[in-house]
């Protein structure tokens, strides 16, 4: 089986992917179109984790489930959710960068 190298970072390309935020949108429907693809990242990371733990689980229960499958669904899930939290630590330093400013 080989190992596509692009599928760890979906959820993380998913940012910048076709989503064009020009200057012609309002600054509601740019927070819109960032809501939406901000959540449809977390919805990968989350089809991740459940992907891994649903064959995690059939591999306890006896299941025929190959090992390197289970292995491989649990790297994507642990790569993609700590991308995610390196993600948001720094928008969290940002957004803390941006509240020490003196105006």
């Amino acid at each position: 089986m080989a190992i596509n190298a692009a599928n760890f970072s979906t959820a993380v390309q998913s940012l910048n992917s076709g989503k064009d935020i020009s200057n012609k949108q309002t600054p509601i429907e740019a927070q819109k179109s960032f809501a939406n693809t901000l959540k449809e990242a977390i919805n990968k990371v989350n089809d991740y984790q459940m992907q891994s733990d649903k064959l995690t689980n059939r591999l306890i229960q006896g299941d025929h489930v190959e090992l390197h499958e289970v292995m491989i669904a649990a790297q994507k899930a642990s790569i993609t959710l700590n991308a995610t939290v390196e993600i948001r630590n720094k928008v969290i330093e940002a957004y803390q960068e941006i509240m020490r400013m003196t105006v």
